[in-house]
């Protein structure tokens, strides 16, 4: 059962979403904030398992806050899904790198919201296609100027760079299972080794190593 918080300055956000997330039997909200210094606060004080944390917000923007939260050491460490009012926000891909597990819209449906929160609560990461497209084009452009291969990607045997090539493409634990022809159980294993031998919280931050690394091509 995921605790929520949830931190938006409109009103009228935090309450549909709090009317919505509280109506599922397996959802929790514990509280909100109407700006992001308030968030912070609120969030060491009261660890919720998952933050919608708005991108614009007073005193404190989302990008800010999301980088003060996970300063603090928290644990366990929040799962933070971003919210955004456009796919082509500048925040998004420097959130994702702060160790946000994703962001969804605003105006998205109902139903989606529920999934957002399910699924990061249980540490997957949440990529629209959009914005992995422009994750993908601002890791390519960083990458044009350091073309060294992290020491880090040498600690990785041969077929945990596999999986991590496949979490990349968005590929779930099951599908990794079925392109390798391995039990689930085993790929959670090679997941969970390649996020320990890389310092990597979930999926989203590996899909952004693996691009600025160079492990997957753009386009490829």
């Amino acid at each position: 059962m995921p605790t929520v918080f949830i931190a938006d300055d409109q009103s009228m956000v935090r309450e549909g979403f709090r009317a919505l997330l509280s109506a599922e039997p397996d959802i929790t909200v514990v509280g909100d904030a109407a700006d992001g210094r308030r968030a912070v606060d609120e969030v060491v004080r009261l660890a919720p398992e998952v933050v919608l944390l708005d991108v614009r917000m007073p005193r404190m923007n989302g990008l800010e806050a999301a980088a003060e939260i996970m300063s603090r050491r928290i644990d366990p460490a929040p799962r933070l899904l971003m919210l955004t009012t456009f796919d082509i926000d500048d925040y998004v891909y420097e959130a994702l790198r702060i160790g946000a597990s994703g962001f969804m819209l605003k105006d998205a449906p109902a139903d989606e919201l529920v999934r957002a929160v399910r699924v990061v609560a249980t540490g997957d990461a949440l990529l629209a296609p959009s914005i992995t497209r422009r994750m993908i084009e601002e890791a390519t452009r960083r990458r044009s100027t350091v073309r060294a291969e992290p020491p880090q990607l040498r600690e990785l045997t041969a077929r945990e760079r596999e999986v991590l090539e496949l979490i990349a493409r968005g590929l779930s634990n099951t599908e990794i299972a079925d392109r390798l022809y391995l039990a689930e159980q085993t790929v959670k294993t090679h997941v969970g080794r390649v996020f320990a031998k890389l310092q990597l919280r979930d999926r989203a931050q590996a899909v952004v190593f693996a691009y600025e690394a160079g492990v997957v091509a753009p386009g490829s």
